[in-house]
């Protein structure tokens, strides 16, 4: 399929901005969704992208435009089809700036998908492919007509590799997610755990091929041969084109699971629902009526644009970064074949996952779900360094009802990550919430620099050197339980000099120091700098 062909398709109403006739008869190799300011290492040669344009916002300098097109162009894309959803229209600097790049750029309207478009071009290629002369195929012709009735029963991914590779005499190849889940393996091969395998991903060892078909870096699938001189090279190819079309084959049910996921996350998020339709929510989701369960809710983004997430705004809907979320908390639990678990969305572009606690009568069974979830975040984190995703774990519940009260405490876990390492993509619980520092860690900036200003007064800012040495005196005076002769002894200092001090700072805060209120006070304080 050329690019051209595309825009000859009414039903999807698309409109070139720029590209020349030379550009526009360019063969489609495939597609990639993304939202990164910055996608080359996501892309493939020969690739269309599609973009919702949520990196750019109308303020940004034009270079940010420049930059994107030139990772297009480096990366080999053939054309950037741009939403205009986001923004009404595709803005003149993107256009301007595929013009100078020498990438063809054509405009998506609201009610066209990316799914649709991307369902297009893969099912013209496989028609193409079916009706390829017996010689272009590797694939011998009752392999491919087996197969193609596999794929019509819903074979799973394993039946698939079995009956490609028998003729092969079955080497040794693996299906893999990119934080090295196994998906399927031919028989006889060996267990590869994730680790290793996700390192085999890293360093392209042996032939590593991608699997075409919607989705996230999160749960992008590869297909591995550790001896690239098992299978040729064709047949390889064949095989990522069946898998792809099975990928996309089970997209509707993966996105109607999601769905089901979301309205039972819309129940827990306002708990006054009743009882009898979070337990239809649950059976629907495949969880039974009983727990004990726990909550984790995650929030994923890509680190293109710098600086902290914004606050989500109340009853936003899910965006791309909501899609990356989803698929990264479903990656993680789908690691360890476990209990079951729903993953849904919920407003502001963050991910729950309601998962069943293992009842094994250990006393630390409580805690497997959130070890799995632990032991798995780094080999999803490590291979995407383009995004950040933090997870927030509640405490495991017993009852139906009690999961609102996990999701709370799984979404305060979640801010506390999100505003103490804003950077870094890491996992805390409400268990990991047992100091004061921890605790405040998910109270607003703003509601703690206000609390800090009315309760330390003018020491609040440290503006001036006297006020500076007040503050460390406070500080080293509290960490020392209110011992004079203990904060003398730190600060070298004579304890008549520390009394002194002490009430210069009862005089500009107006709290006696002798009360155990006030020193609580001015220490949550000073937790709040």
């Amino acid at each position: 399929m050329h690019v051209h062909d595309l825009l000859q398709l009414d039903t999807l109403g698309l409109t070139l901005l720029w590209g020349d006739r030379q550009q526009l008869d360019r063969e489609i190799s495939g597609v990639t969704a993304t939202d990164l300011a910055d996608p080359r290492r996501f892309l493939q040669h020969g690739e269309i992208v599609l973009s919702g344009l949520v990196w750019w916002r109308p303020q940004d300098d034009p270079a940010k435009a420049d930059r994107f097109v030139t990772a297009l162009r480096t990366a080999g894309a053939v054309a950037l089809l741009a939403g205009e959803e986001t923004h009404g229209a595709v803005p003149d600097v993107l256009v301007r700036a595929c013009r100078a790049g020498g990438v063809p750029i054509i405009a998506v309207p609201a009610r066209t998908s990316f799914r649709a478009i991307t369902e297009v071009v893969y099912l013209r290629q496989w028609g193409d492919l079916s009706r390829r002369p017996h010689q272009h195929y590797a694939l011998p012709e009752q392999v491919r007509t087996e197969l193609g009735r596999l794929l019509a029963a819903d074979a799973e991914p394993d039946v698939l590799l079995g009956r490609g590779f028998a003729d092969l005499g079955n080497p040794a190849c693996y299906l893999l997610t990119a934080s090295g889940r196994t998906v399927a393996r031919t028989p006889g091969a060996p267990v590869l755990p994730a680790p290793r395998a996700a390192e085999h991903l890293a360093r392209s060892a042996g032939a590593v091929l991608p699997v075409e078909a919607d989705g996230t870096p999160f749960d992008a699938w590869w297909l591995h041969l550790p001896d690239a001189t098992a299978v040729p090279p064709r047949v390889l190819d064949e095989m990522a084109d069946v898998l792809g079309r099975h990928r996309r084959d089970r997209a509707h049910r993966e996105s109607a699971a999601v769905d089901r996921g979301s309205e039972l996350a819309a129940l827990l998020a306002a708990p006054a629902g009743d009882g009898p339709a979070l337990r239809a929510a649950l059976r629907a989701c495949g969880l039974p009526e009983n727990g004990p369960y726990q909550v984790a809710v995650v929030a994923a983004r890509a680190t293109a644009d710098a600086g902290p997430p914004p606050d989500p705004e109340p009853g936003a809907d899910a965006g791309p970064d909501g899609a990356l979320a989803v698929a990264a908390l479903t990656e993680a639990l789908r690691h360890h074949d476990g209990p079951p678990f729903a993953v849904g969305r919920l407003p502001g572009d963050e991910a729950l996952a309601v998962a069943v606690v293992a009842s094994t009568g250990r006393p630390d069974a409580a805690g497997d779900i959130e070890a799995q979830v632990r032991e798995t975040w780094p080999w999803l984190t490590d291979r995407q360094p383009a995004v950040v995703a933090q997870c927030g774990l509640g405490s495991v519940v017993s009852a139906p009802w009690e999961l609102a009260g996990s999701l709370v405490q799984a979404r305060y876990a979640l801010t506390v990550a999100r505003t103490s390492a804003p950077g870094s993509s890491r996992v805390m619980s409400a268990a990991d919430l047992s100091t004061a520092r921890a605790l405040l860690g998910g109270v607003p900036a703003t509601v703690r620099a206000a609390y800090r200003a009315r309760v330390l007064g003018p020491l609040a800012d440290g503006r001036t050197a006297s006020h500076r040495v007040l503050l460390e005196t406070l500080e080293t005076f509290l960490a020392n339980s209110g011992s004079w002769a203990r904060t003398a002894e730190v600060l070298h200092l004579h304890v008549n000099t520390v009394r002194y001090r002490v009430q210069r700072i009862e005089a500009l805060t107006g709290r006696d120091l002798s009360k155990l209120e006030n020193k609580l006070d001015l220490r949550t304080a000073l937790l709040c700098g």
